[in-house]
This record gives C-alpha cells, sequence and structure tokens, in this order.
C-alpha cells in the first residue's frame, strides 16, 4: 500500500499524491513535444503547448513547495479532507494486531495524537521571525542604514551605531516571541502527557512490546509480570495469563477487569495520548476526557448508551447520548468476545463537519451503517456512565475539535504598528527630500565658495558621498531608540498587568497574560465576540418560578430542606411606616396586565449554603421563615380539596414524572440524578424541594416518595412507566404515558409554550388569549422603544457637549487652575442614579430599588407588604379557585412572556388521561415507528402527533441558566463603550436567545431578527435592511444559525448578510461550529479593516475564533484551560474583561500612543536643530554636536522621558474609567496618536527647534560679551537645552499622574548631563579638532554667565509657550479626558465615581457631564 511514489507525497490525499507524479510526466511530454514541434516560430511562447508546459511547470512547482518547504522544513501537515463519500479510510478492530495501519492518502502511518497549538516550531521560528520582524518597515529602513554605514568613508556618525543595536534589538524581540511561544508548547505538552488505558494485553509482545511506553514504565511493568509469572503462572506470557485467568470467561465483563492482580495482570495498559494510533481500542471511566475520535464499541450505560457532554466541541449543555452499533456492542460486550471480534470499519475522511458522519461496518459479512451516534469526538467527557470502551478512529489533528481550529494562527500586532509605519513612511520620504535639498545646498556652496577657496582645493566631495552621508547624518529622525525601548515597555507593561483586582478569589484564578505584543489593542477594542456556555454562563441552571393556575410562584433555592413561601397581592400593597422600606423578598410581575396576580415567594427552610440569583441583588430578596412547615405545604394541608389545592399536587407530579433522570444512590447516603440535562435536573431537584422526590427508577417505572402535607408519614407510590416520546429538535417537546397506581392511564407532556398551546383541549381560545398577550406585549415594546429613541436624541446632543465642552476659569478656583465648581454635586449622583437605571433596563419591568437609590436618600417605588397579608394566604387563594379558562390561559400566558423577557428558560406542561382502548391501538402504531428501519424518526413523531393532543393546561416553569457575576452590568457598560457584542453559540436557538435576554444583549425592546434558511434568506435580509433604514428601530438584534451561514455561502449572499450584521446592534450566531465562529471573526476583520477584534470563550471549541481576533482572551473555566492556554490573556470571569479593557487597555493605549508621539517629537526637534546649522557649514554634514554626546543622546538623557510615560502613565483613574465607560472612545476612535495629532506635534517640534536655535545664535552665538563662541561651546548650548526641556515638557508638563516617579527621573537624567559634561572635560585631551572639549565646560564657557543665561532665557520661552498652547487648548479645544481630570480634582465627584465605578455597578452616564457644566 505504501509504494515509493507514495511515500513522498505530501499528505493532500490521493489525488494529490498522484498530482505529483502526473505534474512530472506532464511536463516531460510537454519538453518532448514542443522540441519537436515547429522551431522556426517566432512566436513559440504563445503556442498552447508553451502555455500547457508553463502550467504544467507552475502545478509541480506548487506540489514540490508544499511537500518539501511547508511539510519538510516547516513540520506543517496538509492534508484535504474528504468531501463527501464513505470509505476514506478502513480500519480492522482486531486487538491481536500489532501491525501499523497506514493511511491511504499518503501511503504512511496515520499521525499520531499529538496536537500543537504553539505558533512555531524549531524548524521555522527563525525564517518566520525574520519575516515577522523585517515586515516592520522601520526595521527594515535600519537594516539598509546599517547595511550604508558598514561601508568605509560614507558615515559621519560611526560604522556600527545602527546595526548593533539593531541586532540587540531584534535579539530581544525574537527571544521574547520564542518564549512566549515556549509557554504555549509547554502547555501543550500538559495536554498531549495525558494518560489514558488502551487494550494493548493482547498484542505480540504485550506490554513490554509496546514501543508507545517509556522505558521507565516497562521495566515496572515488567518486574510485577516476572514476579506473578514465577509464582503463579511459571513461564506464561502475559497473553496466557490472562486467557487463563478465572475472569476470562464466556461471561466475563468488563467490571471485573480492574481487581486483576498478580494472578492475573490486566492487559489494559497507561499510554500518553501523544502515542494513540488509529486502530487502538480505548477504555474510558465516567467524568473522563475523550482522547480522541473513537468509534463505540461498548458502553455500561443504562441500555447500552453512553452519555456524552459536547460543551467543550459544540458548546450544547445538553448530554448527548450514544451507542454502539447494535450488533457490534453484541460481540464486545465481554473481554473474550472483544478480543475474538473481527470487524472492518470504512469512514469518511477526517473533516470538519461536527453535525454528520458516514461510515459503515463490515461484521459477521453484514454491512452496518455507522453515524454520528455511533462517534464520540475529541473534547467530549463521558458523563453519567461508569464505563466505555472504543476504537480510535481519528487522532491528533485530524481530530474534528481540532479541524476546526485555526491550524496555522496568524502573527498578532498592535493597530498602532500600522499607523507607526506611516509615519516611518512619511520620515523616510523626509529624510529623502532632507537630504537632496542639503545635498543641492552643498553644490550651490561648493561652486560660490569651496572651488574660490584656495585652502579648501581638492576637497570636494562627489554628489553621491554626500548624499549618502546626510542620510545616515539624519537617519535617526526615525529612531532605532523606539522599538528598542519600546521592547522594554512592554515587558514593564506585562508585570504592571498583574492586577489583584483581576484575581478571583473563589477559584484561585489570577488574569494571565501569554502575549506581550498587543498591550494597547485592549483599549481598542470595537467588536467582542462571546461564547456562551461557561463564558457568559455557569451552566447551572436554578429553578426559578412557575406559574400554576394563574398564580406565579418564586422559588429561592438555598440549600435542601422543607420549603417557606409568602403570599401577598399586589392590591393589598402596604406602605411600611418605619424608615426605608423593607423589602419582603416577593416580586412583582411589572406587567399591566398581571397587576392582579399574587406574587408567591418559595424558598428552602434551610439557610445553608445559600445562593441567589444572578439578576437580582441580595438585598431584594428577603425570605420569610417558618418554624414547622411552609406555607405552600400550610395551605395544602389546610385546604386539601378545594381546586387550587389539586392542580398543585398535579403540577408537582408532573414535575417529578415528566423526565428522563435517573436516581443514583450515594455511598454517603443521599440520592444524586443522572440527568442528559441540566434543565431536567433543576426540575427533578426542584420537585423533590417540594415533596415529590424521585428515589427509583428503571426503564418501566418509577417510584415517588412524596412527603403529604395532610399526613406526617412520607408515601410511596409507583408509576409504571408505558412509553416515552422523546424530545428531539423537531418536535421541541417530551412525552411520558405512566400508569398509575390505580390504573388509569396519563400522558404528560412538556415542551415549548407555542408547540403546547397548539395541543390544549381549547387551543382556539389558548391561541386567542396568547395572540392578545402578544399584542400587548408589542405595545408595551413599542413603548419602551419610543422612550429610548427619545433619550439617545437627548443623549446625542449631551455626547456633543461631553466631547467638546469649555472649562473655564473660575475666581474662587483660580488659584488651582481650571476646576470645576462642586455645587452641582448632588445633582449628579441623582442624574447618575436615573441614568444607571435607564441603561440597566430595570425602570420597565420591575419595581425594584436600585441598591444606589438607597445611597442617594431617593425614596424607593418598592412598596412592602405587611406580614399580615401573607397569613392570610387561604383568602388570598379562594378567590383563584373559580377562575375561568380564558383567564388562566391570559394570566398564564402573560407570566410566560415575563418570564422569557426575564431571560429564563420556560416549558409549559400539559397532562391528558387515556383510556385503555385508545392506548392499545396507538402502541402498537409506535411500536412499528420504533421497530421501522427507515425513515423511523419521522414516523415516531408522527406517532407522537396522534396521541399528544387534547391536553389540560396544568402550568409552567421558569428556569434560569445562571450568569456568571456581574454580566448584565458589564454587558451594559460594554455596549455604553461604543463596543458591538456578538454572542456566538453551538447550543440551540432558544436557549441562546434567553441568555441574551438574561444578560441584556438582548432588550425588553429589542427587534429581534431571526434568519432562517426555510423562510427565503434574500427576503428577509431586504426586508430586515429596509426597516433599519427607516430608523424607528431602538434597538435591533440579527439571530441566525450555522445552517443559514451555510445556505447564505452557499446562494453568494455573503456581502449581503454582512451589510445587515454590520447595521445591527448585536448578533446571535446559534448551532455554530467552531470554524464558523472563526470565519465571522474573520469577516469583520477583512470587511472592517479599522476594526478591532476581541474573541472570549473557554472551551476547545473558542480556539479558532481566539486566535482569528485581533486579541484573544480565554476563560480559565469548568470546560478546562484549551482556550486560556492558547489566548492572549486569561481570566477567570467575564466580568474582568471590564477592567481589563477599560482600565488596562486605556491605560497601555495612552502610554504607548505618549511614548511613540514623545519619541518622534524629541528626534524631530532635536534634529531640525542640526539640519538649520547645516546653512553655517556650508552643508558640509558637520554636526553641531559632539560625537560622543550624540551617540549617548538616546541611550542616556532622553530614555527616560518617553519611557516613564510609557510605563506608568494614568491619565485617569481607574474608578472614572469604569464609572464612565464612554472614556474608551478615546482609543477606539485613535485620539492619542494619528496623522493629525502626529502632525500637528511635527510642526510644534519644528517652531520650537527654531526657537531655540534663533535665540542661541542670537544671544550667545553672535553677542559681543562672550568669551567662547566656538562650535562645541555652542552645541552644547543647544544640547543643554534639549535635555532640561525634553524632560521638563515630558517628565512634569505633559505627565498626569504625579508621583515621584517622574520627578526622579527627570532629576536624574538633568543631573546626569551636567555630570557628564564634566566627564568630557575630563577625560578629553588638549588636541587639535573642530570641538574644543578639553576643560571647556569647567573653565571656559562653563564659568561665562551670560551661557548660563542664555541657557534659562531659551528654556523659558519654549516652556511658557508650551504652558500658553495648554491652556488655549484646554479652554477652546478640550477633550474629554481633559474633563474628566478636571472633574477628577473635585472630592464630591471623585467620591461618586469610586463608589459608581465598580464592577457591579452601572456607572456614571454622559448626561452627567451636562449637568456638572450647568452648575
Amino acid at each position: 500500500m505504501a509504494s515509493g511514489k507514495a511515500g513522498k507525497c505530501l499528505e493532500e490525499g490521493v489525488s494529490d499524491c498522484d498530482a505529483i507524479g502526473n505534474a512530472k510526466e506532464n511536463v516531460k511530454a510537454a519538453r518532448s513535444h514542443v522540441s519537436g514541434g515547429d522551431k522556426s516560430s517566432q512566436h513559440w511562447r504563445r503556442n498552447p503547448i508553451w502555455q500547457q508546459r508553463k502550467r504544467m511547470i507552475e502545478d509541480w512547482a506548487v506540489l514540490w513547495y508544499k511537500q518539501y518547504v511547508l511539510r519538510r522544513l516547516f513540520r506543517l501537515r496538509i492534508i484535504s479532507p474528504t468531501e463527501g463519500g464513505v470509505g476514506g479510510r478502513e480500519i480492522d478492530l482486531d486487538v491481536k494486531n500489532n501491525t501499523r495501519l497506514i493511511d491511504g492518502r499518503t501511503g504512511t502511518e496515520y499521525i499520531g495524537n499529538t496536537i500543537r497549538t504553539s505558533r512555531y516550531t524549531l524548524w521555522n521560528f527563525i525564517p518566520c521571525q525574520l519575516w515577522f520582524q523585517f515586515s516592520k518597515i522601520a526595521n527594515f529602513y535600519f537594516l539598509v542604514v546599517g547595511i550604508l554605514q558598514l561601508i568605509p568613508g560614507l558615515s559621519t556618525t560611526g560604522t556600527y551605531t545602527t546595526i548593533l543595536p539593531l541586532l540587540f534589538f531584534l535579539c530581544f524581540s525574537v527571544g521574547r516571541e520564542g518564549y512566549d511561544d515556549f509557554r504555549r508548547y509547554r502547555l501543550d505538552r500538559v495536554e498531549n502527557r495525558r494518560v489514558t488505558r488502551v487494550l494493548y494485553g493482547f498484542k505480540p509482545g504485550g506490554v513490554k512490546g509496546n514501543p508507545r511506553i517509556s522505558w521507565l514504565e516497562k521495566t515496572q511493568r515488567l518486574w510485577t509480570n516476572l514476579k506473578a509469572d514465577v509464582n503463579k503462572r511459571g513461564e506464561k506470557s502475559l497473553f496466557d495469563a490472562v486467557l487463563s485467568s478465572p475472569q476470562f470467561n464466556s461471561t466475563s465483563n468488563f467490571e471485573g477487569e480492574r481487581t486483576m492482580t498478580s494472578e492475573a495482570p490486566s492487559p489494559w495498559t497507561s499510554v500518553k495520548w501523544m502515542y494513540l494510533k488509529v486502530g487502538d481500542v480505548i477504555e474510558l471511566a465516567r467524568d473522563e476526557r475523550v482522547p480522541a475520535d473513537i468509534a463505540l464499541l461498548h458502553a455500561n450505560g443504562r441500555d447500552g448508551i453512553a452519555y456524552i457532554e459536547t460543551m467543550e466541541l459544540d458548546g450544547e449543555t445538553n448530554l448527548k447520548r450514544k451507542r454502539p452499533v447494535r450488533q457490534l456492542a453484541a460481540h464486545c460486550g465481554t473481554l473474550p468476545g472483544l478480543v475474538a471480534c473481527r470487524a472492518q470499519f470504512a469512514i469518511e475522511n477526517p473533516n470538519a463537519d461536527l453535525y454528520s458522519f458516514d461510515g459503515n461496518l463490515s461484521i459477521d459479512n453484514e454491512m452496518f451503517p455507522i453515524t454520528l451516534g455511533n462517534v464520540v469526538c475529541r473534547g467530549s467527557t463521558l458523563r453519567n456512565t461508569p464505563r466505555a470502551i472504543g476504537l480510535v478512529i481519528n487522532t491528533g489533528e485530524e481530530c474534528k475539535i481540532r479541524m476546526n481550529a485555526s491550524q496555522n494562527a496568524r502573527v498578532k500586532a498592535p493597530a498602532v504598528q500600522a499607523i507607526t509605519n506611516k509615519i516611518v513612511i512619511l520620515l523616510t520620504v523626509f529624510l529623502l527630500l532632507l537630504s537632496a535639498g542639503c545635498t543641492a545646498g552643498y553644490e550651490i556652496w561648493a561652486r560660490v565658495f569651496e572651488d574660490k577657496a584656495w585652502y579648501l582645493k581638492n576637497s570636494r566631495l562627489p554628489l553621491e558621498d554626500i548624499s549618502i552621508a546626510f542620510i545616515i547624518e539624519f537617519n535617526n529622525l526615525i529612531p532605532l531608540a523606539l522599538y528598542v525601548s519600546m521592547e522594554i515597555i512592554k515587558f514593564a507593561q506585562f508585570l504592571l498587568l498583574q492586577d489583584i483586582e483581576c484575581y478571583d478569589e473563589e477559584s484561585n484564578t489570577p488574569m494571565v497574560c501569554n502575549t506581550q505584543t498587543i498591550f494597547e489593542n485592549l483599549g481598542q477594542v470595537n467588536h467582542i465576540f462571546t461564547d456562551k456556555t461557561g463564558t457568559l454562563t455557569e451552566n447551572v441552571m436554578h429553578f426559578r418560578k412557575m406559574s400554576v393556575a394563574g398564580i406565579v410562584w418564586q422559588h429561592h433555592v438555598h440549600g435542601r430542606g422543607r420549603v417557606g413561601i409568602e403570599v401577598a397581592n399586589v392590591e393589598q400593597q402596604v406602605q411600611s411606616s418605619e424608615g426605608p422600606p423593607q423589602n419582603t423578598g416577593l416580586n412583582e410581575i411589572a406587567s399591566s396586565s398581571t397587576k392582579n396576580v399574587p406574587v408567591v415567594t418559595v424558598s428552602p427552610v434551610d439557610e445553608s449554603n445559600a445562593t441567589q440569583s444572578s439578576q437580582e441583588p441580595a438585598s431584594n430578596r428577603r425570605r420569610v421563615e417558618n418554624e414547622s412547615h411552609s406555607r405552600l405545604l400550610d395551605y395544602l394541608r389546610d385546604y386539601p380539596s378545594t381546586s387550587l389545592a389539586q392542580k398543585i399536587r398535579f403540577f408537582l407530579l408532573s414535575l417529578a414524572l415528566c423526565h428522563t433522570c435517573f436516581p443514583e444512590a450515594q455511598d454517603k447516603g443521599g440520592i444524586t440524578f443522572q440527568a442528559e440535562s441540566p434543565d431536567e435536573l433543576a426540575l427533578v431537584e426542584a420537585a423533590r424541594e417540594l415533596g415529590y422526590s424521585v428515589i427509583d427508577r428503571d426503564a418501566r417505572s418509577v417510584r415517588l416518595l412524596i412527603h403529604r402535607p395532610d399526613s406526617e408519614a412520607a408515601i410511596q407510590e409507583t408509576y409504571e412507566v408505558l412509553d416515552i416520546i422523546e424530545f428531539s429538535s423537531m418536535r421541541k417537546r417530551m412525552s411520558i404515558i405512566v400508569r398509575f397506581p390505580d390504573g388509569r392511564i396519563c400522558i404528560f407532556c412538556k415542551g415549548a409554550d407555542s408547540v403546547i398551546q397548539q395541543r390544549l383541549r381549547l387551543s382556539s381560545l389558548a391561541h386567542e388569549k396568547a395572540t392578545e398577550v402578544l399584542r400587548m406585549h408589542r405595545e408595551h415594546a413599542g413603548e419602551e422603544a419610543r422612550e429610548v429613541l427619545l433619550r439617545k436624541s437627548q443623549d446625542t446632543s449631551a455626547r456633543s457637549s461631553f466631547n467638546s465642552p469649555r472649562l473655564s476659569m473660575d475666581k474662587s478656583t483660580a488659584g488651582r487652575g481650571l476646576a470645576w465648581s462642586a455645587r452641582g454635586s448632588a445633582s449628579l449622583e441623582i442624574r447618575s442614579f436615573e441614568l444607571g437605571s435607564r441603561l440597566s433596563g430595570r425602570y420597565s419591568t420591575t419595581f425594584e430599588t436600585d441598591p444606589r437609590a438607597l445611597q442617594l436618600g431617593i425614596k424607593s417605588s418598592r412598596k412592602s407588604f405587611d406580614r399580615r397579608t401573607a397569613k392570610r394566604s387561604g383568602d388570598t387563594f379562594g378567590m383563584f379557585d373559580d377562575l375561568d379558562d380564558g383567564t388562566i390561559f391570559q394570566r398564564c400566558f402573560q407570566q410566560i412572556d415575563d418570564f422569557a423577557t426575564e431571560g429564563l428558560r420556560t416549558l409549559l406542561y400539559g397532562y391528558r388521561f387515556i383510556d385503555e382502548d385508545e392506548y392499545a391501538s396507538w402502541q402498537e402504531i409506535h411500536h412499528r415507528a420504533t421497530t421501522s428501519l427507515a425513515n423511523r424518526q419521522q414516523m415516531i413523531e408522527s406517532a407522537g402527533e396522534i396521541i399528544e393532543r387534547d391536553f389540560e393546561l396544568a402550568g409552567a416553569t421558569a428556569i434560569e441558566d445562571k450568569l456568571q457575576k456581574g454580566i448584565p452590568e458589564t454587558i451594559e457598560k460594554l455596549r455604553r463603550a461604543n463596543i458591538k457584542i456578538w454572542m456566538l453559540s453551538g447550543d440551540k436557538r432558544e436557549t441562546a436567545v434567553n441568555i441574551a435576554h438574561s444578560s441584556q444583549i438582548c432588550k425588553s425592546y429589542s427587534r429581534v431578527i431571526i434568519l432562517d434558511q426555510n423562510s427565503g434568506i434574500q427576503d428577509q435580509i431586504d426586508s430586515a435592511l429596509l426597516e433599519l433604514a427607516i430608523g424607528n428601530i431602538a434597538h435591533s438584534v440579527v439571530v441566525i444559525d450555522g445552517r443559514t451561514l451555510e445556505a447564505v455561502e452557499s446562494e453568494g449572499l455573503t456581502t449581503l448578510l454582512y451589510d445587515l450584521l454590520l447595521h445591527v446592534d448585536s448578533v446571535i450566531c446559534c448551532r455554530a461550529t467552531p470554524s464558523q465562529k472563526a470565519a465571522m471573526v474573520k469577516a469583520i476583520r477583512q470587511k472592517i479593516p479599522e476594526s478591532m477584534t476581541l474573541a472570549i470563550g473557554d472551551g476547545g471549541n473558542d480556539i479558532a475564533m481566539i486566535q482569528e481576533a485581533h486579541v484573544g482572551v480565554g476563560i480559565s473555566g469548568k470546560e478546562g484551560l484549551q482556550a486560556a492556554r492558547v489566548a492572549d490573556y486569561s481570566i477567570a470571569q467575564f466580568r474582568f474583561l471590564q477592567r481589563l479593557l477599560f482600565v488596562h487597555g486605556h491605560w497601555n493605549y495612552v502610554r504607548t500612543a505618549k511614548y511613540i508621539l514623545f519619541t518622534f517629537w524629541k528626534e524631530m526637534m532635536f534634529y531640525s536643530i542640526q539640519v538649520l546649522y547645516q546653512r553655517w557649514n556650508g552643508y558640509t554634514g558637520t554636526s553641531l554636536f559632539e560625537s560622543d554626546s550624540l551617540a549617548v543622546w538616546n541611550t542616556l538623557f532622553t530614555s527616560l522621558p518617553v519611557m516613564l510615560p510609557g510605563i506608568f502613565e494614568q491619565d485617569l483613574k481607574a474608578a472614572t474609567l469604569l464609572a464612565v465607560p464612554e472614556l474608551y472612545a478615546y482609543g477606539q476612535e485613535s485620539r492619542g496618536l494619528n496623522m493629525v495629532i502626529y502632525g500637528l506635534w511635527m510642526v510644534l517640534a519644528v517652531v520650537e527647534a527654531l526657537i531655540i536655535y534663533f535665540m542661541i545664535y542670537a544671544l550667545y552665538g553672535v553677542t559681543p560679551v562672550t568669551e567662547d563662541q566656538g562650535l562645541f561651546a555652542i552645541g552644547n548650548l543647544a544640547f543643554s537645552v534639549c535635555v532640561v526641556f525634553i524632560n521638563v515638557k515630558l517628565l512634569v508638563l505633559q505627565y498626569h499622574y504625579k508621583t515621584w516617579v517622574p520627578i526622579f527621573g527627570a532629576a536624574l537624567t538633568i543631573s546626569g548631563w551636567w555630570a557628564w559634561c564634566l566627564l568630557l572635560s575630563a577625560i578629553y585631551t588638549n588636541s587639535a579638532g573642530e570641538y574644543t572639549v578639553y576643560r571647556g565646560f569647567t573653565e571656559h564657557f562653563g564659568k561665562n554667565p551670560t551661557w548660563w543665561a542664555v541657557l534659562v532665557a531659551v528654556l523659558a520661552v519654549v516652556i511658557m509657550l508650551e504652558l500658553g498652547i495648554d491652556m488655549l487648548q484646554k479652554i477652546y479645544w478640550p477633550s474629554s479626558i481633559d474633563v474628566w481630570q478636571e472633574l477628577e480634582q473635585d472630592s464630591e465627584i471623585r467620591k461618586r465615581l469610586e463608589m459608581s465605578g465598580g464592577e457591579g455597578g452601572y456607572g456614571l452616564g454622559i448626561a452627567d457631564v451636562e449637568s456638572a457644566n450647568e452648575t
């Protein structure tokens, strides 16, 4: 199978392998044909045969490049997946076979199970880094200048002054990048060295012949086996020992294998994941992760099912049911059967499709299909199943989860690098023009003066030499120090990023930085792509509310035990007369249609292990305890015969029966449940907390332990399970048919409200009431939307004043400069609360008090209840005994709508009693459907339609998918920061939309646009674009799924789709594969080049989009560290994104922008003085400054003034940045560094250079009172002015965060300069030259008062110029940063900022600036 030519082929499929050989043959044929043709033709290149030959050569070159360069040099495995079809690879199940399997596409062995998320290998690191480093225009420029300096006679500034610093800088940069990647490699090594168990004991040589076990393990196992052989089995091999063991017999199963000791060594071998091969048989235990893609051979779960958690793979929270092929499971159920089994698997080649799988199995001369239900992918976890056996079919980078990841992650660069490159190009052009101008000046001077001066005879320089000399002299206009110091700054920023505020104490997880090159990108993000499960949610479901007979019950889970309730009617609210309003724990449904609906709070009596809802502050929930029984059970005990009591009991019975959970007894007592989904687990646990406990279950019965309120003893009841019609995405419901202990047959059904409504007995009435509720909801949402649009128009004017306010001088505050009056602090507080409440959305859905209202002294609108109201629970409930069906329908549907608006998952329950004859006739239909070999699923659904009808309404439930702490507040702040949030999830649509509502991605008034491939995609997009163009939508959200994305691509509507997506406020993409997530991130990156994308997730299915985004953030969550180890930054909770972006992102952007701007400014000013001096030396290139001082200009005297702001500057306090997210726009709009800002600073540098040079020339150079007017005295004076002025301006005038650090830096640099002058005077000898350095500073110009007076005068002028420009800018053109810097000076405002800037608050609003400005 592995021929010579195939062995050399690139792993790109058989077609590509053949193409290499065919290309060579075609080239030879074309060459011989052309040589035999008409050689006299003058147009032979236009000959079609020549064109064919050319194409063949190009094809061969491309294939040669892929094979020898990419594969062998760079070690990249480029294998094209099969487009479709079955039989891509054939794998034999034979545990005795030790022959390595061959990949038919490559002719070589299947790849190993090693994965690599690091970007480089030993082979490609240096080439890739050289390309990356010299793709920076500045580095390439320095390389050219450094080479020119090496040419003798051209450089006037030394030979190695550029090339050596460049090499040092490159080595530092490359080394740091290598270290970052080495850390990723170490994390990969941890993953690759996990251990699994492989059935290797039956291969020739047994464990001793296993080449995948280290010599130490082999030695230990050999010694153990040797003792066993000598003591018990003589000279028998491991194979013989196992076969002759008592456990190995026809009835043995896998449960007893772990007990094999010295009598029969276990045939299972512990092998590291990296050594797994295709064809290995592996064993998985409960809660173990799957190391490779496997086909199931056996599972010890109920009915042979393995429950698989695929949350890391596709983001879905429900467990998947996987089972082996039935005929295969019959052979592999025992160890002897597995050893004797011979089967052949023909499966598709590796591909990225997570939702389909094609293959077949040949066993006993019969062929059986293999589908996705028989295969478990890497990245999954075995749950609720004691043990499973599988055959490895895909390994390493060919596993589906890895094929969905970005195989060749791009190298990320900071966004400011693009602006820096533009500046470098501009300066390069300027440098060439400057050199050309100076060269022209020299030519003119030479003709006018040099050629006529007898002492300059024969000294004229060639034109090319003088041009290159000027280029070398002024090359520091593009400072190499910019990049050398940048590396130091990045490292310092890396150390300062270790923020204790981003430490999660609960999980003991700090923030981790894996990349040191893109800190400033954190301050410019405008698109966030987030995963759902594990990133926004904790994947913990809590039963929160239920609706029975028109009454809303609220359930607070605080622990195990009996429940306590408090009930009150909204009409009977009584205002407390003492102190602030006391919260009673009751949450009103603030809707016009539910004003008279009582709300019941249900919570366990036991307060231990208390947990709280993530949506509601703890202060708004107060549990009322009862010492004996809960009030709910009290009511059921006191009024057991009422209609309401019967409905409540039957609804609780529905919760306890309508599910697929299995109880599991614990060793220490108690019962836990095995559930396919956390939703079902929450429902069953809620039923247990309310008195209906499932204590036992098998395939045919369910046993309940019921705590009846009217009886002290618990009652056990057994219900026979007749049939279960399982949930599916098409049915959106599940049903269970049970026989009651009294013999009655009842069907319970739960599902989506829209589905159950159609199957109610009074479906027409239910539809009428549901339509009415929908109409009211739309009217209410429309009112909210109009209010939001009105506020937006008002906020627009506030933003304009926010961005361009004027600060005026106040006489009372003139002593401390510009300031805001503090008289408006009270108004500021109130308006900040109002805006925060409006932005939170609470004003429209609840009357609950914001905690800040109490701090501000604002009277709560929340009514409190008198305890006496709750005591009349019987009277309160009595009015609901005789409600008609229409009223119950309307209230129930209204409550479901309110639940959904809160982001809770809703289910509607129905039931119906059926007679024996109806069930018997239906059971025959259902049996035929379940045993059908064709269209089985369709037939089961059709059978379900027959019996799932005429239901009575039992009630509704609301389950909370618990959000991580601070999610809604964080989302709101990100939106206020003008960041668009896209939620990309692999979960189903309903779940994704619910989480979007609870996390505030969707508002109650949002216009949700659902794109479905079955409803005409183009028409939907066109309609949505038209609706958005009208401008009457306050907030828009597009919901799309993975299948629709595929349809969009196939129909060529990608451009139209993204036109829509870019115009909406948020996007929810559900059922998306990892590759689709990455494609959406890449599309935004390409369609909006100026955008800055951030992707955040916690699972392996998020790796691709994390690598594709400009910034990747990993959550160190429950799904593992797969995303965290490849991300640029790792945090423990989503809420830490606030501080990472608003604080560290903003600070690092400001620091980097200032560093770059300051560096270019000082170089432009300094070398402009050098350029001005050329007119006085005949444009000969003579330097105004002494060479030694010039050599250490950047290193000793101007490094700290630019580096300290780049490391320590904080233009605003962290509390301000968190409280006012709108300030984040400073980085988004590149206000700190852009071409306009750069141009203004360069003009200022030239003006200041003119002032410095001509003032020195006029006051010292030509004045008759000076003693030393030599070149060194004048040059040293200009040098001194530049050093002092640069340090004062950058570390005092422009530095906002005044601490001892900038003051010390300025003092150190300036004093160091004077020490340097003394050193030069001492070490120079008294020799002739253009610079009379010897004792010049100590005995000549240094003792001249005029020299010092000119120094002070020039400094005074340029400093006053800076102060004047800064004053005018803050008065007439202040930025938002200037405004809030002044606001921070007010103690009251600063206190409010600190109170509102926490991660749990919504922060202050932009209207607060208006409030303070008016004051």
